[in-house]
């Protein structure tokens, strides 16, 4: 499992406490560090069931700049929102969770974070 972070953000932090919680294998990405590249973006997008504009933060100062609130939504224009996430890590929304069976969540809340637990025997998680 591999969960994507900013190590200044609390729910990045409640996710990886109930990972932990949990005792669950995961790998950490600071993704502001590490940016995923577009083909990255267009995986987790596809197992996430999401759209680019979806998963973008546009209350930040780069979205701002960018002026992405004004950006169309639509098959022609997610190219440049693919690439502006790329290009702006700080616009992806977090933490986003990738779990080995391709489950995907964005991890903003404990239900979500379970989502991506393994099941123990019994089926519980």
């Amino acid at each position: 499992m591999e969960i994507w972070i900013n190590p200044a953000c609390s729910k990045c932090a409640s996710a990886l406490d109930l990972l932990d919680a949990y005792e669950a294998e995961y790998t950490v990405r600071h993704y502001l560090e590490d940016p995923p590249t577009p083909g990255e973006l267009e995986e987790v997008l596809a197992r996430l069931g999401l759209e680019p504009w979806d998963i973008a933060r546009t209350g930040e100062s780069a979205a701002v700049d960018l002026g992405v609130a004004a950006w169309p939504r639509d098959p022609a224009a997610r190219p440049r929102w693919i690439t502006a996430l790329a290009e702006h890590p700080s616009l992806i929304q977090r933490p986003i969770i990738t779990a080995d069976d391709g489950t995907t969540v964005v991890g903003r809340t404990e239900e979500a974070v379970r989502a991506v637990l393994p099941r123990d025997p019994s089926g519980a998680r």
